[in-house]
């Protein structure tokens, strides 16, 4: 595929998912290196070596990963939560551009990658010389088990599929979310979703003094009877962010992935091993 940048400059301003403080972060056109992450100690590389294993809350020291930490070095200041960030440019074919980031992560939104993705859509791209080999994937590989698994497969395009079940009496019914590989399809369907829990989930974050600047009018949070004081974008809008959580942690890889991914409950733990394997690969 043909390298991409930004036509030009795109500074996006909120607040963070963990402090509640200010944020921002900023996508800067650049003419080669791949994804970049600035955080004010020097720009590094967003791929798996950098994955910083620190929890965003001491709370989350004992739980699987909510989200992705990215950090220059292990001593470095982590930078939280890059993952929408990451789905965001590679969802759009991105594969040059530095990302500026303050306040120690990007600002949450919504919770999808729209905040992102609009700006980018409104200033363009600009094609650059030469062309970036995608990881052909040429044997079938297989992650977790049981209800918690990645299969990744090879095919002659890129196919993005996730697969959501809770069980017979969650609030949230079994579906599934696919996505083509296409920067358009993936603007328009998979950046709006929004990230979600259950209402137990928020009322146990909340007891641990997380997301108190947070109501569930501003996220999803599904009680019995569906999304709290909320509505959907979409039916399918959970399994839509689940499968673009995936697409940021796997471009961690460092490249395009020419395969059939499929999640089936999976987080981001898998996602991080899958992209460790997927890594090894190049």
């Amino acid at each position: 595929m043909n390298r991409r940048t930004l036509a030009h400059p795109v500074r996006v301003e909120g607040f963070a998912l963990f402090t509640g403080g200010p944020a921002s972060v900023g996508f800067i056109p650049a003419p080669s290196g791949g994804i970049m992450i600035d955080a004010g100690g020097g720009a590094f590389p967003a791929t798996i070596g950098h994955l910083d294993p620190r929890p965003a809350h001491p709370a989350f020291a004992s739980m699987p990963p909510r989200n992705t930490s990215l950090a220059a070095t292990p001593d470095a200041p982590p930078v939280h939560t890059v993952e929408h960030v990451l789905a965001a440019l590679a969802g759009l074919g991105i594969t040059d551009a530095v990302v500026r980031v303050e306040g120690g992560e990007p600002p949450i939104g919504d919770g999808s990658a729209a905040l992102f993705t609009r700006p980018m859509l409104d200033v363009g791209f600009r094609e650059l010389p030469g062309a970036i080999e995608p990881l052909i994937v040429r044997e079938r590989f297989e992650f977790g088990s049981g209800d918690a698994r990645i299969v990744i497969e090879p095919a002659d395009r890129t196919e993005f599929v996730y697969r959501l079940d809770y069980g017979p009496r969650a609030p949230i019914p079994p579906h599934e979310a696919t996505w083509d590989g296409a920067p358009t399809s993936f603007a328009s369907e998979i950046a709006p979703a929004r990230t979600f829990c259950l209402a137990a989930e928020a009322q146990a974050m909340h007891a641990m003094g997380l997301f108190k600047h947070l109501t569930p009018s501003d996220m999803l949070v599904f009680g019995g009877g569906g999304p709290i004081d909320n509505t959907l974008h979409h039916p399918a809008e959970p399994a839509r962010h689940k499968l673009l959580d995936m697409v940021g942690d796997l471009s961690l890889v460092g490249r395009p992935i020419l395969a059939r991914i499929t999640g089936i409950g999976s987080g981001h733990a898998l996602n991080r091993e899958a992209a460790r394997m997927l890594a090894g690969l190049v």
